[in-house]
């Protein structure tokens, strides 16, 4: 069974949020939209909309992410659900519980939605598989596989500063092998109609056949970022490297390190992304990622409007 079969109901409609792989893209357009009537929010006497009112979102992380969680959290709240959160990890191994183990116990609850995050990859899929027909699950990231709704906020917030994606030329720079990020990225802006989708890095951090995903390949930050209006720098994961795959940390940063002098090859109204957290110094200059051309911190604030949009969407088959 693949992750269509799964995530969509027998009505062609969005059931779990797995993956961005394969969801067309009017779906994609209905989420971004709908993020858009949520944007305003923030700015809200009272922050709240009855959506999801008499609903349980269980945040499930086996994996620690404290802006995503956060961010699950403060949707589901804004929705008017009721929010539990759960160190999974500690839980399961003190119990000596399984994975399946774990979720059938909480759904018995009688839980509404799993958002649930793993270092490992298909957890979420696997999960999606097991729960009752009313129960919705969303991946919030699991292993090297998927974090679709960090795609989507990015492609949001692309959106808001770019308008349409056809034209673009976009770069996605780093650790493209560790990444699952940078592969919802590839996924969505294939989707959405992105032709010139650049992947940047050393030889050691690029995966084979990634042109396979529709991405070309760069081996040098300055030629892969020339003339871009979109430079979506990553996370170096060390804590997932086996092996020796870069020389040393200074040597990264000076080659691959995005600094003013380098954003210069891009175009000049070049946006500037990161999913976060950033290393300063290592994958991103301080000046660059606080400068004119960031648009780190309204990633952030698009995080919550797109998983409003998100969960609202998969619950609305189900109300």
């Amino acid at each position: 069974m693949n992750f269509t079969d799964i995530q969509f109901d027998n009505k062609g409609r969005l059931r779990h949020f797995l993956t961005i792989e394969d969801i067309p893209r009017d779906t994609l357009i209905q989420i971004l939209d709908t993020a858009e009537s949520f944007i305003s929010f923030g700015q809200r006497e009272i922050r709240k909309a009855p959506l999801l009112r008499g609903k349980t979102v269980v945040n499930l992380f086996f994996e620690p992410s404290t802006r995503t969680r956060t961010t699950f959290e403060i949707a589901a709240k804004r929705l008017s659900a009721d929010v539990i959160n759960l160190d999974a990890k500690r839980m399961s191994t003190i119990k000596g519980e399984t994975l399946l183990d774990t979720v059938s116990t909480i759904e018995a609850m009688k839980t509404d939605m799993f958002v649930v995050r793993d270092a490992a990859s298909g957890s979420a899929f696997l999960i999606a598989q097991h729960v009752s027909p009313e129960v919705r699950i969303i991946n919030a990231g699991d292993g090297r596989h998927a974090h679709p709704t960090q795609a989507m906020l990015d492609m949001f917030t692309i959106r808001q500063y770019k308008k349409e994606f056809a034209d673009l030329s976009v770069a996605i720079v780093g650790d493209i092998l560790h990444s699952r990020v940078a592969r919802s990225q590839i996924h969505a802006l294939k989707i959405l109609g992105v032709k010139d989708i650049r992947v940047v890095g050393p030889k050691t951090l690029i995966p084979t056949a990634i042109e396979k995903l529709g991405a070309s390949s760069y081996h040098r930050l300055e030629t892969g970022i020339e003339n871009v209006d979109v430079v979506m720098m990553l996370r170096l994961q060390l804590e997932r490297m086996e092996g020796q795959l870069i020389p040393s940390e200074q040597e990264y940063f000076h080659l691959y390190g995005l600094t003013e002098e380098k954003l210069k090859l891009a175009k000049d109204d070049v946006i500037v992304m990161h999913p976060g957290p950033m290393n300063r110094g290592l994958e991103i200059a301080s000046s660059v990622a606080d400068g004119e051309h960031s648009v780190i911190l309204a990633q952030v604030t698009n995080g919550i409007a797109i998983r409003m949009s998100v969960m609202a969407t998969i619950m609305g088959g189900s109300r």
